[in-house]
């Protein structure tokens, strides 16, 4: 967005001294130039607004359950729409799910204990399922330890400072029942 904008001040520039000289050829080129990439540059920032407020189902850290392949992972990264290629999308037959690749996305750490040939996986929100209650059970992955500062009292994982930032949500932790109270 910052490039395109400055690509239509560059424009904008050179316009003005096409007018100067007298060039209304390149003048009228330079202008459809810049209302395009002034159209292109708005349409990017409205599709930014519509996927900044996007409500995720799933949380960094949270356990959950493959509804096809029933394996368990964790969340450990999220996108507000399918951001693979065209050509993975195709072989993953995306645009067969229910909601198509216009619903969130997720990167799944996949339990090594069930799956120890799939690390991370690339799962659709609607292929998720989340677990009915807390979740203490083992889960092991090797990249735990690098994303995560442990687990919480229903069994999700607390994502690390850096993780947190990059996708802009807030820290979730389920505090530790006080038995003695």
């Amino acid at each position: 967005m910052i490039r395109l904008r400055w690509l239509a001040m560059v424009d904008l520039v050179n316009l003005q001294k096409a007018v100067e000289v007298e060039n209304y050829a390149l003048a009228a080129e330079l202008r459809d130039e810049i209302n395009k990439l002034e159209t292109e540059s708005l349409a990017a920032s409205a599709n930014a607004l519509v996927y900044e407020n996007i409500q995720y189902a799933f949380r960094l850290g949270q356990k959950g359950r493959h509804k096809v392949f029933v394996y368990s992972g964790v969340i450990c990264g999220m996108d507000p729409v399918c951001c693979i290629s065209s050509s993975l999308r195709e072989s993953a037959c995306i645009d067969k799910l229910t909601r198509g690749s216009n619903q969130p996305f997720y990167q799944v750490l996949v339990d090594v204990h069930v799956d120890p040939d799939l690390l991370v996986a690339y799962v659709p929100e609607e292929n998720l399922l989340a677990p009915d209650g807390p979740n203490k059970g083992r889960f092991d992955h090797p990249y735990l330890s690098f994303l995560f500062y442990g687990m919480d009292a229903a069994g999700d994982f607390i994502p690390i400072k850096q993780l947190r930032e990059k996708y802009n949500r807030p820290r979730h932790e389920v505090p530790p029942i006080d038995e003695d109270a």
